[in-house]
C-alpha cells in the first residue's frame, strides 16, 4: 500500500503541474485524434476492396487499432518521460538522487512520472474498442471480456519490461535513443492484427518481440478466438520478462559511475 500511496502522491502532483499549460491539453488532444483518424484511414484502405484479410473483417480489426491506441497511450505517458529522465540522469551523474531515496530504485525511475496529458490516447482507444464492439454488432460473453483483461495486464507487464530491459542498457551505453525508437517502430506494426503479416514476422510478433499479446491476443480474446492456452503463454511471457527486467536492472545499477565517483 506504501507504493500505491506514493504513485498516488506523484501522478497528483504530475497533473497539478500540467495544468499550468492546459493550453498543451488542446494541442496533445488534437494530435492524438489526428493519429487516430491516420490509423482509420489506413484501415480503411486495406479493406476498400475486400471484406476481410487474414481473417478478420474491418470493426474486427478495429478493436486491435483500439488496443495498440490505448497501449500506445499507456507507453507515452508513463513510459517514455520516465525512461528519458533515466538515460539523461545516468548521463550527467544525477542518477544518484534516485538511488538514495529509501523506495525500490526501479519503482522510483521507472514509475515517478507521468504526462497525464497522454492519457487522452487511453481514452481514445478506449472509445474506439466500444465503437467497434457496437458497429460490428460483437458482444463478448463475461468470460470473453475476463480473458480480454487478461491478455491486457499481461500485455502492459510485457511492454514495460521490455521498456526497462532497454534502459538497463543505458547504465552502459549511455545513449539509448536509438534502441527505443526502433522498439517504437516495432511496436507499429501491432497497430494490425498479426495476422496480415506473412508466417515468419507472424512468429516473430508473437514470440520474439511478443506486440501480438498486447494488441492482437486481446482483440481476439473479446471474438472469443483466444482460448486459456493463449493466455497461460502471456502470463509466462509477462512473469518471465519482468523477472529478466528486475534482475539486469539491479546488475547494471551495480555498474552505474554517479557524478561523485
Amino acid at each position: 500500500m506504501r507504493y500505491f500511496k506514493l504513485l498516488a502522491i506523484f501522478y497528483k502532483n504530475a497533473l497539478y503541474a500540467e495544468m499550468e499549460y492546459r493550453a498543451n491539453f488542446i494541442a496533445s488532444a488534437l494530435m492524438s485524434i489526428f493519429w487516430v483518424a491516420f490509423a482509420w484511414l489506413g484501415l480503411y484502405i486495406f479493406f476498400f476492396h475486400r471484406s476481410q484479410i487474414g481473417g478478420w473483417r474491418f470493426y474486427q480489426a478495429m478493436l486491435v487499432v483500439g488496443g495498440f491506441t490505448l497501449f500506445n497511450g499507456l507507453i507515452e505517458a508513463l513510459l517514455r518521460p520516465n525512461i528519458t529522465r533515466i538515460v539523461e540522469q545516468i548521463r550527467l551523474g544525477t542518477f544518484d538522487f534516485v538511488l538514495v531515496k529509501p523506495v525500490n530504485s526501479q519503482f522510483m525511475a521507472s514509475l515517478r512520472h507521468l504526462s497525464v496529458f497522454k492519457l487522452v490516447d487511453v481514452g481514445l482507444g478506449v472509445g474506439i474498442i466500444i465503437l467497434a464492439l457496437i458497429k460490428g454488432e460483437i458482444m463478448p460473453s463475461t468470460g470473453q471480456w475476463f480473458m480480454a483483461l487478461g491478455f491486457a495486464a499481461n500485455g502492459a507487464l510485457i511492454l514495460y519490461s521490455i521498456w526497462v530491459l532497454m534502459v538497463s542498457t543505458a547504465f552502459w551505453f549511455v545513449r539509448v535513443d536509438n534502441i527505443t525508437e526502433l522498439f517504437t517502430s516495432i511496436y507499429e506494426t501491432g497497430r494490425f492484427p498479426v495476422h496480415v503479416y506473412p508466417g515468419w514476422l507472424r512468429a516473430a510478433l508473437t514470440f520474439v518481440v511478443p506486440i501480438a499479446f498486447v494488441t492482437t491476443f486481446p482483440a481476439e480474446a473479446l471474438l472469443g478466438r483466444a482460448g486459456p492456452l493463449f493466455l497461460g503463454i502471456a502470463c509466462l511471457l509477462a512473469a518471465g520478462l519482468l523477472t529478466c527486467s528486475t534482475v539486469l536492472w539491479r546488475f547494471a545499477v551495480r555498474h552505474y559511475s554517479s557524478a561523485s565517483s
